[in-house]
């Protein structure tokens, strides 16, 4: 049964491989013995190789091995600690929680607020991972047309529910535009809402929002431009203490390991003291979008690293992305279910630099020329 279900999915171009590196993840990786310009990665700020950031976390962690039980057991440590209040700091929230990824958070902590008598109002195209927290929540979930608080209102006017929470991704994964989180703000003032933010890939990309909001919750990970691993959630001192002592994924995992959460502390402390990183990353956005535009890419000016070159089908991303790969560059293509529309995802990073862009333009032209004629 399964075969003719494989052989369903690769009958749709939709059979997927994994590729593992033999190197260290960054700008240049190899694969399968190719040297190649990697534009794939969610390490935005370059940290994930960093010798220094990993030096310090080996000496910070070495005293406190690995994990071996639950935080409410004594999987946790002093490091723990201070990683929460750290990522507290960094949101200017009461307190923060660490959770062994964004996935676990929001599959964890979403069930966890909300019941079957209470409403969640999602974006369309919030990712997998708030899909599948909602899903488990069994409360009625709304779905507003994305990033439209327009539509997000006619929705909250039609509940009475007992506990609303409204959740959007502030950065959204697959098409890099950013959601109008004041406007959004607003209307969970005005509606009695819980504004549930998923900042997984606005850490390290995008300043603070200027909202003043008190029932706001941030998911967040270290796992992409701190390049370390791990989620959190940051909020108030009664949402810390209520997930304690209630939320599943949290209570029933091992904690991580001292040296991960090591280098997610010394990855923090050094994005903070190194604010060119998000600088250099921000001159690299806008110079590839400029140049992609004015190479006849329909792309816009969203100042985020995350830039979707939509095709017609999944075959289309397929050759383009394999007729990159020859040519010495990384672009997968992602295709449904992940995205309705098959693209390449084109992630950058601030470690690219101006040739890099010009090579990735001028090979993305030369492809689709390829794969058209």
């Amino acid at each position: 049964m399964y075969n003719e279900l494989l052989n369903s999915i690769k009958s749709k171009n939709l059979y997927r491989k994994i590729l593992d590196r033999e190197s260290a993840q960054g700008r240049i990786i190899t694969i399968n013995s190719n040297r190649l310009l990697n534009f794939s990665s969610n390490d935005y700020l370059g940290l994930a190789s960093n010798p220094e950031i990993f030096d310090s976390a080996a000496s910070l962690a070495r005293e406190y091995g690995s994990a071996g039980a639950s935080r409410l057991l004594s999987g946790g440590c002093s490091l723990h600690q201070r990683l929460e209040s750290q990522a507290a700091r960094f949101k200017g929230a009461d307190r923060a929680l660490i959770f062994n990824s964004g996935y676990a958070a929001n599959v964890g902590v979403i069930p966890t607020l909300v019941s079957k008598v209470d409403a969640i109002f999602s974006d369309k195209l919030n990712h997998a991972s708030i899909i599948d927290g909602c899903r488990l929540s069994k409360a009625d979930i709304y779905i507003y047309n994305h990033n439209d608080p327009a539509h997000l209102e006619t929705l909250l006017k039609q509940t009475n529910a007992k506990i609303k929470l409204v959740i959007t991704e502030s950065v959204f994964s697959m098409d890099g535009d950013i959601a109008p989180i004041p406007e959004i703000s607003d209307l969970c003032r005005s509606y009695n809402a819980i504004l549930y933010i998923d900042e997984a890939h606005a850490t390290g990309v995008l300043s603070k929002y200027n909202i003043n909001y008190d029932y706001i919750i941030y998911m967040g990970t270290f796992s992409k431009a701190l390049g370390s691993y791990g989620g959190y959630i940051a909020s108030s001192n009664t949402i810390i203490d209520y997930l304690i002592n209630t939320c599943r994924s949290l209570i029933y995992s091992t904690a991580l390991p001292a040296f991960n959460i090591a280098a997610s502390i010394c990855a923090l402390d050094y994005m903070i003291k190194h604010p060119e990183l998000n600088n250099r990353l921000i001159e690299n956005v806008k110079t590839l979008r400029t140049g992609l535009i004015e190479a006849g890419f329909n792309v816009s000016l969203t100042p985020t690293p995350i830039i979707p070159i939509l095709l017609d089908s999944s075959a289309d991303a397929l050759e383009l992305s394999k007729y990159l790969f020859e040519h010495g560059i990384y672009v997968p293509a992602i295709r449904p279910p992940t995205v309705t529309e098959p693209r390449l995802r084109i992630s950058l990073s601030a470690f690219h630099t101006t040739d890099d862009l010009n090579l990735l333009i001028d090979n993305l032209q030369r492809g689709l020329k390829c794969i058209l004629h």
